[in-house]
C-alpha cells in the first residue's frame, strides 16, 4: 500500500532544506528524500564555507541577497548558533564600475580603494581597483543544512526512481502519493523531470576546490578577483578566482572552469584548476601556505545565464537555483519554493 504525505521535498541538499523549513514554519510538514546521507560530498551543499555578498552588476541580484540577509539572521536565532559570519567582502579588477553601481541603485554602502591600499595579508598590486563591502561574510554551510532540517523527517539513502504528475514518488520498494512535490535534487533534477515533459536548461559541471593553511583568518575579507590568470589548461577560461576565509582554511577556486559531467560519477579534481588557485594564493596572501592542505569537487548545475529555475507545473514544483552562486539566497529560495509547493494545497 502506498504511504500518503501534504508534501515531498526531493533532495536534501541546502534548498531542499530550506524549502522543508520554510514549509514548517508555514505549519505544513513535509517528508524529504535524500538519495545519500546528509551531508555527503557528492553534491553542491558540502563543506563549511560559502560566500556571502551584496555585490553584483546587477541590482536584481544585489536586491535579492539584501532580502536574504535577515532571513539567514532568523535562522540563527531559531538555532542558536553562528551561521553567517561577516567579514566584509573585496571584489578585484575589471567591472568595478558596474557593480558600485548596481550598489548605489539599491542604496548599499561601498568603498572603492586602490589595491596598495588594502591591508595585510592581501598583497594587491597598485593601480587595481578593489571594492569594499562590509556586509559580506561566510556562510557555515554544514550548519546552514543542519540549522534547517532540524526537527523535520528526512529519509536518507532513499533514491527516487520516478515522479509522475499525478504526485506519486516512487522509491525502491514504495510509493508515497503526495498532494505537492518539490525537486531540489541539484544536478540530478534533469533527469528525473525529463519523463514529465519538463526540461529547464540545466547542465552540470564539476569544480574543483582547494584548502590552504593560513596563518591569521581573521581580518581576511572574502575575494573575489575576476582577472583571471592566463597560462593554464583549464576546460573553460573561468569568471573569476575567488577565496575566502574558512574553519577549513583558506578556500579557493577557480569559478566556472569545470567541465560538463555526470553528477553519478565519483569527482575528479582537476590539477590546473588547483594549480591556478595555489598561484593566486602565492601570490596575493600573505601566510598561506604553498600547498593546498586537501582538495575537494563539487557540482554546479548551470543555467546559460546564472539565473534560478523557481517553477511549478501541476503539482510539481522546481526549483534549480545554483549557478555556482545560489547558497547565499537559500533561505528566501525556501520561502519561494515552499509558496510555490502550497498554492497547490490551497
Amino acid at each position: 500500500m502506498a504511504e500518503r504525505a501534504e508534501i515531498v521535498v526531493v533532495g536534501a541538499g541546502v534548498m531542499g532544506a530550506a524549502t522543508a523549513y520554510a514549509l514548517a514554519r508555514a505549519g505544513h510538514q513535509s517528508v524529504v528524500l535524500e538519495q545519500f546521507e546528509l551531508g555527503h560530498a557528492r553534491g553542491s551543499s558540502h563543506g563549511r564555507g560559502r560566500i556571502f555578498r551584496f555585490v553584483y552588476d546587477d541590482p536584481h541580484w544585489v536586491a535579492q541577497a539584501q532580502r536574504a540577509l535577515p532571513l539567514w539572521r532568523e535562522l540563527e536565532a531559531d538555532s542558536g548558533e553562528e551561521i553567517l559570519r561577516t567579514t566584509g567582502s573585496l571584489d578585484l579588477g575589471p567591472g568595478t564600475e558596474e557593480r558600485a553601481a548596481a550598489l548605489a541603485e539599491c542604496d548599499v554602502e561601498f568603498e572603492v580603494l586602490d589595491g596598495a591600499d588594502l591591508s595585510s595579508p592581501l598583497r594587491i598590486e597598485p593601480g587595481t581597483p578593489g571594492l569594499v563591502q562590509r556586509d559580506g561574510g561566510v556562510l557555515d554551510a554544514a550548519r546552514a543544512q543542519q540549522a534547517f532540517l532540524r526537527g523535520i523527517e528526512v529519509r536518507e539513502r532513499a533514491p527516487v526512481t520516478r515522479i509522475e504528475d499525478d504526485g506519486r514518488v516512487h522509491l525502491d520498494g514504495t510509493t508515497i502519493e503526495a498532494q505537492a512535490v518539490v525537486v531540489t535534487a541539484g544536478a540530478w533534477v534533469p533527469r528525473l523531470l525529463a519523463p514529465l515533459g519538463i526540461s529547464p536548461p540545466v547542465s552540470p559541471s564539476r569544480e574543483s576546490v582547494a584548502y590552504f593553511p593560513l596563518e591569521a583568518p581573521s581580518g581576511l575579507p572574502t575575494i573575489i578577483d575576476w582577472r583571471v590568470p592566463d597560462g593554464y589548461d583549464l576546460p573553460r577560461p573561468g569568471a573569476s578566482v575567488y577565496a575566502l576565509p574558512s574553519s577549513e582554511g583558506l578556500k579557493a577556486g577557480v569559478h566556472r572552469t569545470g567541465p560538463p559531467t555526470d553528477p553519478d560519477e565519483e569527482g575528479v579534481v582537476d590539477p590546473e584548476a588547483v594549480r591556478c588557485s595555489r598561484d593566486w594564493v602565492a601570490r596575493y596572501v600573505e601566510g598561506a601556505g604553498p600547498e593546498p592542505l586537501r582538495t575537494e569537487t563539487c557540482l554546479y548545475t548551470n543555467m546559460p545565464d546564472e539565473s534560478f529555475v523557481l517553477e511549478r507545473q501541476g503539482r510539481v514544483v522546481v526549483g534549480s537555483p545554483c549557478s555556482g552562486h545560489g547558497f547565499k539566497f537559500a533561505p528566501l529560495v525556501g520561502r519561494e519554493l515552499a509558496s510555490l509547493a502550497l498554492e497547490i494545497l490551497a
